[in-house]
């Protein structure tokens, strides 16, 4: 048997998981509490052993288990196009940065104005989506840098956040992957991150808590002085006026 049909009669048969009740009980225990295992997203070395093409088909044929375990009629117009939606969807938009082709391209351009004071982009959107349950996470990322002769078109930095967003993540590792990302893109140290985001999973769900969101930061090089980081902080609570 080829390896991908091996691999594709694992996935339809959902082998490789061991879904015992003591697994459950461990999984509920767990799930309510903030994991973060590794820097890195948590993928196998199959993954991009599918192309999306299929992955969308496989997808779709799941999903539609899930509604018929629901009890919903897939025969009724509004419903059954469903499946093939949220595969796509999981596939090209909201899982999309788990793919590393989809990943920006990085240009960087002389710094021909001499800028040497810090530069700040702040409150870009972005959504994302929680490991753990499967609910969105969104709100606002803020980022900074001091150029080390080199700067990026300003678009690039939303793209970084959106391609590290669009995939299963704990909001701890998503700062994380755009502050290491802006390092090596930017070829500086001199990098912040600051992260502020609702999460689904509280407020729709478990302790249903609608006000709370969650702060995260990363800080590097110049910003690891207290004295930055105020700087930093006054520049995001700004009000713009416009």
């Amino acid at each position: 048997m080829k390896p991908n049909e091996t691999l594709l009669k694992s996935l339809l048969n959902g082998n490789g998981h061991k879904n015992n009740g003591h697994h459950h009980d461990l999984a509920d225990e767990m799930g309510d509490e903030h994991i973060l295992t590794d820097l890195n997203t948590p993928l196998r070395a199959d993954a991009f052993e599918l192309d999306d093409e299929l992955k969308i088909e496989l997808i779709g044929k799941h999903f539609e288990q899930i509604m018929h375990i629901l009890g919903l009629d897939l025969t009724d117009d509004s419903l059954k196009g469903t499946p093939h939606r949220v595969a796509k969807m999981y596939i090209k938009e909201i899982f999309s940065g788990l793919n590393p082709q989809n990943k920006p391209a990085m240009t960087l351009f002389d710094n021909h104005y001499n800028y040497e004071q810090m530069l700040v982009e702040k409150n870009i959107t972005f959504y994302s989506t929680c490991e753990h349950h499967f609910v969105p996470i969104f709100g606002k990322a803020h980022i900074a840098y001091f150029s080390s002769g080199k700067v990026i078109g300003l678009s690039k930095l939303n793209r970084i956040v959106q391609y590290f967003s669009k995939r299963p993540q704990v909001q701890e590792r998503l700062t994380n992957q755009i502050g290491e990302e802006l390092k090596n893109a930017l070829q500086t140290e001199d990098v912040a991150v600051i992260m502020d985001a609702y999460h689904l999973c509280v407020s729709s769900r478990g302790v249903q808590d609608t006000n709370s969101s969650t702060v995260t930061a990363f800080f590097s090089g110049k910003f690891e002085k207290e004295s930055t980081k105020a700087e930093l902080l006054k520049y995001v609570e700004m009000k713009t006026g416009i």
